[in-house]
């Protein structure tokens, strides 16, 4: 069986707006929406869990009322931390009785809604084989480590950094038991709890169009390419 557990526990400070950046309309429609909907249209077809705040659920059950919409989900509760939030999204598929060996679980960011569903199948298909993959790419740009205390820097060969994206996906057995270390501010995603208990992650190429709405330039340009025909086809 596979799973997805979209965090979209957000406040959209970083978007100035007093809506959490996975509720605002892209399109016409919630952010979150395009990102479900991502997941629902993949072949992998995965049981959707959704994390959410407990204060934003009737926010939600709202728009999904005034919106239509209709893909079938379920939703868990967030955390205080991304952390917190996944180890309840986890807690959720483990009440389903899911056979966490058998199945595979992706983690996603609500707020990256232009995931395509062919990057989807990729992840559960490489994790099926290795028991852990992830979306990134390389870096385009010239890099230079800073010291910590800021004094000094140092050129850096960029074709060995890598932007991680999500969604990351593991076989639920692997990504459960990582979850049962305690939080630790090193963790920066997903990968890094998994990796932290032992187990390789296997890089797959991610996509510069898969990006995350943090700031509201990010808004504008994922409107343009959702208005982008040529896009609209390679993302359906």
């Amino acid at each position: 069986m596979n799973y997805v557990i979209i965090v979209a526990g957000g406040m959209g400070v970083r978007m100035g707006s007093d809506t959490p950046k996975q509720f605002l309309l892209l399109s016409g429609l919630p952010v979150m929406m395009h990102t479900i909907n991502a997941f629902y249209r993949s072949s992998s077809s995965p049981h959707i869990v959704v994390v959410i705040p407990s204060s934003l659920h009737n926010h939600w059950s709202a728009l999904c009322e005034a919106h239509h919409f209709g893909v079938p989900h379920t939703i868990a509760y967030g955390g205080q931390s991304r952390f917190e939030s996944v180890k309840s999204g986890l807690d959720t598929i483990k009440s389903m009785s899911a056979d966490l060996k058998q199945s595979l679980i992706a983690v996603h960011d609500a707020a990256r809604p232009l995931i395509s569903p062919e990057l989807i199948d990729g992840t559960y298909n490489q994790a099926a084989l290795t028991g852990a993959a992830a979306l990134a790419i390389k870096s385009t740009d010239s890099i230079r480590l800073r010291s910590k205390n800021g004094l000094k820097n140092n050129a850096y060969p960029r074709e060995l950094v890598y932007l991680m994206q999500t969604p990351q996906t593991f076989n639920g057995a692997i990504l459960s038991e990582a979850y049962e270390q305690p939080d630790d501010k090193t963790y920066t995603d997903d990968a890094s709890v998994v990796e932290k208990k032992g187990y390789p992650i296997v890089l797959i190429d991610g996509d510069t169009l898969n990006i995350k709405i943090t700031f509201p330039g990010d808004l504008r340009i994922a409107e343009m390419l959702l208005g982008d025909h040529t896009f609209r086809r390679r993302f359906g």
